[in-house]
């Protein structure tokens, strides 16, 4: 069985930056567990399957698995997904995807970037005390820790700086559960910056994450007192968002590239 396959740097004006994404359409789905060993063969941060919508709601169903489990919600594979399809057809100006956890999703275009609307996932305030521990941040840095019952930890701290030397105990953090842990402070250059820590997912730390803004940007919009924001997530790679609050969305603006185009051959 051949699967056609495009791997794509997400929220990445240039190839090499901003999170790697495959894209796998399919023509109707596979079991979960063959998908799970196509997302562990590919060994990216996630690969998303796309199969025909025929409920009339969307365009494409979506899924996303990492190289460890299916996720409830992935940005940067939504932002993904969103460019191959867009870029089969330079007539259409936008694509639905309907998830299975997350609602109905859409990207579009944004001149030379796209526009992803997601759920507004707000956090609420909540002690995390092992997750802070793990995090091993200095005495006094943590302002706040929220929570999104989705499994999105939010841990605020003063500084960029303290954003930017965290370097967790990633032994001690997976086995608190299947959670994405945020780092964030207000930025030096950007109104945000963060990091994203997923080991429990089989990823220590994810380059750029679409899904941690739709948890972010609620709590930055009541916190600075607008809804629109520039971010930058400080992996190694590094990715840059532009992000707004839209009632119950966030959209997120970001380019692609795309890196690989080619045939994945399931025997």
């Amino acid at each position: 069985m051949r699967i056609p396959f495009t791997q794509v740097d997400a929220f990445a004006e240039e190839a090499f930056k901003g999170n790697p994404a495959a894209v796998m359409p399919l023509t109707k789905w596979l079991d979960d567990d063959t998908l799970l060993k196509i997302a562990v063969e590919n060994n990216l941060s996630e690969t998303a399957f796309l199969v025909p919508d025929t409920s009339g709601e969307a365009d494409y169903e979506l899924r996303w698995f990492t190289p460890g489990a299916e996720v409830a919600l992935c940005g940067h594979a939504t932002l993904a997904s969103g460019h191959v399809v867009l870029s089969s057809d330079t007539d259409r100006a936008s694509v639905r995807f309907r998830t299975r956890q997350a609602g109905v999703l859409e990207v579009a275009r944004d001149g030379h970037r796209y526009a992803m609307a997601l759920p507004a996932w707000a956090p609420h305030a909540k002690p995390l005390p092992e997750i802070v521990a793990g995090l091993e941040l200095p005495d006094g840095a943590v302002q706040e820790t929220l929570w999104h019952d989705k499994g999105y930890a939010l841990v605020v701290v003063e500084n960029e700086r303290q954003v930017r030397d965290c370097a967790p105990d990633m032994r001690a953090l997976a086995p608190l559960g299947p959670y994405v842990i945020i780092v964030a402070a207000p930025g030096e250059t950007t109104d945000i910056v963060s990091r994203v820590f997923v080991p429990a997912f089989d990823i220590d730390e994810d380059p750029v994450t679409g899904s941690a803004h739709a948890v972010m940007v609620p709590y930055w919009a009541e916190r600075l007192g607008r809804d629109r924001m520039s971010a930058y997530q400080a992996s190694a790679r590094g990715g840059r968002l532009l992000c707004r609050l839209e009632g119950d969305r966030v959209v997120l603006g970001g380019a692609c590239v795309t890196i690989i185009e080619g045939t994945f051959l399931l025997p």
